[in-house]
């Protein structure tokens, strides 16, 4: 038995999960006002007799013991594995058995250094009189001193060691601090204080540990900004600046303000915006959303108003794209093209974009008129407004060459649109803006989605007879699940495929937490450097797993046996949700359960039982029969 099912064993998921929400019993199951959105009608249950959980309101997602862990205390699989461990009473697998104890020691070894610089630099400004100029400034921006306290603001003097010597005086080595960061190497073999004469800002991850720091110039004589370099704590794009201050509150108020700079984040949380972090100045990366989705799906951009940062700010919907979770839903004949309805993957997140002049930064705009700060972030705009009104203002519209650029521009903004009246709507409006009819737009529109599935479908197709194999070896070789993930970790050509899958789909709790290293990280090797290490042994014997000759051999095999595999999966998770809300809606019928929440069950039954038949046809059965063979 694994740790994992033994965790899963030891502990009561009921129990868990009480800790959290108020739980009623309804049958044999819980239910309760789901933790993760706003609801007044119970649609969060708990199932003792599957280790499960599930919400079939707004947040429509699920999962184990694991999964609610990770989600309600915003943490990473391996610090859910050592809580629940934890709380279980069961010893993990000590570090040398994991072949990573040197490794994690001396990570330990420079998150302690890293503390100890902080604090340094902490005294220095609070008590060094070359403080001063330091101490000038931040009150000249406003920053209070509770602020400088709560976020353990610092200054490095200016000099060539003062650093080095306090730091090997508290028994660090010098090549402890080379490792950090703190430290440059001279050509001739000396080293030097990396921060000299800067305002220190320490830069902690989700669990409050300094990974590295953030440094300002008081002058303009040298970069105004320097971080840390890469080192084994830091990695600048995989780090929020101010999450560990801020995850409670983004939890509590279901949304999360990115800005860019330290100073932003330091005024938001003075003012009350304390729901704010920063991507601190890099283009937001999908690790650092990897960290937000599991906080919230409510996301404001507050990124610099510039051309530059307009352009960064559309570019990070690509980001968006491949980072977040996906939610299905129906599409229609009218708008897919068919006879029958299509299940699409769109982003399960609701992406907005404060607004704001150019030359003036968040912090600019809080220190002067907090008021109206409050109105931007409320009336950010949807991402396609923003992209429509940054597209057109930054060309002369009367050109006609423009105009057709600018629908250019758009066409991958536009085709991910799936709502009918939404998609009218904002063709309307950037008709308008452009003096076309829309029917133009409509028609580049059709012709671009037509060419993207003509990509999807240069698959080509097997013969019959490999395809049965294939099918066959499916069904009986070994665990769809496991076959699934190891399709894509030992093909890099199916590697995107990643995307169409979502972790409800998958049982097993390894097998979600590599589906989301492997769209946060791609390859094996940094998957592996990523992936917890008590999953590295499972991880090996998927990529040790064998397939048939004729999967090695031919890419178009490749491509419909991963089909085969996510539409299978997509079956079996529906059937799932069915029998489930079946037993759910007996139950509450039985103790007169409200009719509302009876009724949204017997919808959204209604809507799998489309899914599933939309399914059949993909595969080429019959649903009806199908269904009577079951």
């Amino acid at each position: 038995m694994s740790t994992i099912d033994e965790i899963k064993q030891r502990l009561d998921i009921v129990q868990v999960v009480s800790e959290y929400v108020a739980l009623k019993k309804t049958g044999r199951n819980y239910k309760a006002l789901c933790p993760f959105h706003s609801e007044k009608e119970p649609s969060f249950y708990v199932f003792p007799d599957r280790h499960s959980w599930h919400c079939f309101g707004a947040c429509g997602t699920g999962g184990d013991i694991f999964a609610f862990v990770m989600r309600k205390e915003g943490l990473d699989f391996g610090q859910a594995l050592r809580f629940l461990a934890d709380k279980a009473g069961i010893a993990l697998p000590s570090r040398p058995q994991l072949q990573d104890k040197a490794k994690d020691e001396q990570k330990d070894r420079l998150f302690q250094l890293n503390e100890a610089a902080a604090a340094y630099y902490h005294h220095m400004l609070l008590n060094a009189s070359a403080g001063e100029t330091a101490r000038s400034y931040l009150a000249k921006r406003g920053l209070s001193t509770q602020t400088i306290i709560d976020f353990q603001l610092g200054f490095s003097l200016d000099a060539w060691d003062n650093a080095l010597q306090y730091l090997t005086g508290k028994g660090y080595k010098k090549e402890e601090l080379l490792a950090a960061g703190l430290l440059v190497e001279r050509g001739e073999g000396g080293v030097y204080d990396r921060f000299r004469n800067r305002l220190m800002f320490p830069i902690r991850d989700i669990q409050g540990r300094v990974v590295g720091l953030g440094a300002r110039i008081l002058d303009e004589s040298l970069p105004k900004y320097i971080n840390s370099p890469q080192t084994p704590t830091f990695d600048k794009g995989s780090i929020l600046y101010g999450i560990d201050k801020a995850k409670a509150v983004i939890k509590q108020n279901d949304q999360v303000i990115i800005v860019e700079g330290y100073m932003d984040v330091l005024t938001s949380h003075q003012y009350g915006w304390k729901n704010t972090v920063a991507s601190m100045g890099t283009s937001l990366t999908e690790r650092q959303l990897s960290i937000l989705k599991r906080l919230t799906k409510n996301i404001v951009l507050a990124l610099d108003a510039d051309t530059a940062g307009k352009q960064a700010t559309l570019r990070s919907e690509q980001v968006f794209e491949q980072a977040m979770d996906k939610k299905e839903i129906p599409v229609f004949a009218q708008l897919a093209g068919q006879s029958n309805f299509k299940q699409i993957p769109i982003i399960d997140a609701n992406i907005r974009v404060a607004v704001f002049s150019a030359g003036k930064d968040p912090d600019e705009i809080i220190r002067s008129n907090a008021t109206e700060w409050d109105r931007l972030i409320k009336d950010a705009k949807s991402f396609i407004d923003f992209a429509i009104d940054t597209e057109t203002s930054r060309v002369e519209l009367d050109n006609p060459k423009n105009k057709s650029l600018v629908v250019e521009n758009l066409l991958p903004f536009f085709s991910r649109i799936i709502d009918p009246i939404q998609l009218t709507h904002y063709r309307r409006k950037l008709a308008r803006l452009l003096k076309i009819d829309d029917k133009d737009i409509a028609y580049a529109l059709d012709k671009y989605r037509t060419q993207q599935r003509k990509r999807e479908t240069l698959k080509g197709k097997e013969s019959p007879d490999a395809t049965a194999k294939i099918a066959s070896f499916l069904a009986g070789k070994f665990a769809l699940e496991e076959y699934c993930m190891a399709l894509l970790l030992k093909y890099p050509e199916l590697r995107s495929r990643a995307t169409e899958l979502v972790p409800e789909y998958f049982e097993r709790t390894e097998n979600r937490e590599l589906l989301l290293k492997l769209k946060e990280n791609g390859g094996c090797d940094t998957i592996k450097e990523n992936l917890d290490s008590s999953l590295h042994n499972y991880l090996e014997s998927l990529l040790a797993k064998k397939f048939p000759p004729s999967i090695d051999e031919s890419d178009n095999l490749k491509q419909q046996t991963m089909d085969d595999c996510i539409l299978r999966l997509q079956e079996k998770w529906l059937r799932n949700l069915e029998t489930t809300k079946a037993e759910l809606l007996t139950m509450e019928a039985e103790s007169g359960g409200p009719t509302a929440e009876l009724t949204k069950l017997q919808e959204q039954g209604i809507e799998e039982s489309k899914h599933l038949r939309n399914i059949f046809i993909k595969r080429g059965h019959n649903p009806t029969a199908s269904a009577k063979e079951e």
